[in-house]
């Protein structure tokens, strides 16, 4: 570690409150899921009412064993606390509901503080501001038992369209995959921007999704989430919309579960072109304005099936997520990942077993602009002309269903996607609690 310690006493807390609480929930029988139980009774009592909570806690330690220009242990956590209102149960209202999810994020990276360099988080709980956000604000209605869902309010993208779970840490493998390569308009948790949704089911096992998502600079600057990223106000400077189109299907192959999505989408927000000015010339050789570019897009598909096993139990789930967008204003304009989970592992319910390797690809427009940069002023920028390699393994431990603890191990090879990046082995470890 480095000479300036990080404090302790938020991941401390975390841990007395969580083995006192466990003591707790044991008394709780029926109500593994939380942490704290069924309150008495009042939990369901509630629910049945229309009125459900959430809350949980995130936390990840990482320590880089090697990488970056000195050895750092930080850690970096995650609360949630959300209440959704049931409209068909408290008013008779059917197929409405209004659901509202503050999400506040604390810490620091390994990943910054040792300059690694990674294009990807080795914490993916970091980033948008480490504040108090608004990350979900929005009514929804259903019709069609469910046939028909529409949403409307404040949304992250993530959560509607190319969704992925984060059971891994490095952000290689975790959420919605567009947002980790052209993140400056396509918004992930936990920061959310108003948005209108559209899904409608085909069959039984497919689906459409649409929607339009505001594209606005300020949702993901810091300053601008640190003084009013928990606000539900209508920030000016919106330059145009996001709108992702996904194709789902959702087969049962020899009674186990998968999912199978495909997706593109269209921005209508200007984006600066890598290369060229405004006049068609080279920006290595005469700066100016960038070139810019009236939209901006990509494609994706995400493909997720359980193998073997039991269906959404024990058994082993194979996955593959592949992500393109537009080369000319993309700085990272690719991205592929592919792994599998084991769930059950060593005959525990709850345990699991996580593999991934994952590739980001970086734009060959803008390490010609870097190229041509160091031939013009006679220096030695970093030319970003390889692709930046994650590999993650994790054991993923849960004394009850409540908890999880899952110690990881990740290399990632080329960070940036430069050779003056050395290679970098971090070790981490990400804790769930949902109470």
């Amino acid at each position: 570690m480095d000479g300036k310690r990080q404090s302790n006493p938020p991941m401390l807390a975390a841990f007395v409150a969580a083995v006192c609480a466990l003591t707790s929930a044991r008394a709780h029988a029926g109500d593994d899921a939380h942490l704290l139980g069924d309150w008495g009774g009042e939990r369901t009592q509630l629910s049945d009412k229309g009125i459900d909570f959430t809350f949980g806690y995130d936390s990840q330690i990482a320590h880089n064993v090697r990488g970056g220009t000195r050895s750092v242990t930080r850690y970096t956590d995650q609360w949630t606390a959300g209440v959704t209102f049931d409209f068909d149960k408290l008013w008779g209202w059917h197929g409405a509901s209004f659901k509202w999810l503050m999400t506040q994020r604390d810490g620091r990276n390994a990943g910054n503080d040792a300059q690694i360099g990674s294009s990807q988080s080795v914490q993916d709980l970091y980033g948008r501001g480490q504040t108090l956000h608004l990350t979900v604000f929005a009514f929804e209605k259903t019709w069609r038992n469910g046939g028909v869902d529409w949403r409307i309010g404040r949304l992250p993208v993530g959560r509607d369209v190319a969704g992925f779970s984060c059971n891994f840490q490095n952000l290689t493998f975790c959420g919605s995959q567009p947002g980790n390569i052209v993140g400056d308009y396509w918004v992930n948790w936990p920061t959310s921007q108003w948005a209108t949704v559209l899904k409608i089911k085909t069959s039984d096992a497919t689906h459409i999704e649409t929607g339009a998502y505001q594209v606005n600079p300020k949702y993901v600057d810091n300053d601008y989430a640190r003084k009013s990223g928990w606000k539900p106000d209508f920030p000016s400077g919106t330059t145009g919309a996001l709108v992702p189109v996904e194709f789902g299907w959702t087969p049962t192959v020899h009674g186990l579960p998968g999912t199978y999505k495909v997706g593109a989408w269209y921005s209508s927000s200007p984006g600066d072109d890598l290369f060229f000015d405004q006049n068609g010339q080279p920006l290595a050789v005469g700066g100016g304005t960038p070139l810019q570019h009236a939209s901006r897009h990509g494609a994706y598909i995400d493909f997720k099936q359980q193998v073997s096993g039991e269906a959404k139990g024990r058994g082993l789930t194979l996955f593959l997520r592949a992500v393109c967008a537009d080369r000319a204003t993309s700085a990272t304009d690719g991205q592929v990942s592919t792994g599998l989970e084991y769930r059950g592992a060593f005959g525990r319910d709850h345990d699991a077993i996580g593999v991934g390797l994952g590739e980001t690809r970086f734009s060959a427009i803008q390490a010609r602009y870097q190229r041509l940069y160091n031939q013009t002023h006679a220096v030695a920028i970093s030319v970003q002309d390889r692709d930046e390699v994650a590999a993650e393994v994790f054991y993923s431990w849960s004394p009850v269903a409540s908890i999880k603890v899952r110690p990881n191990l990740q290399y990632v090879h080329d960070p940036g996607g430069t050779a003056r990046n050395h290679d970098a082995l971090v070790v981490g470890v990400y804790s769930s609690v949902t109470f």
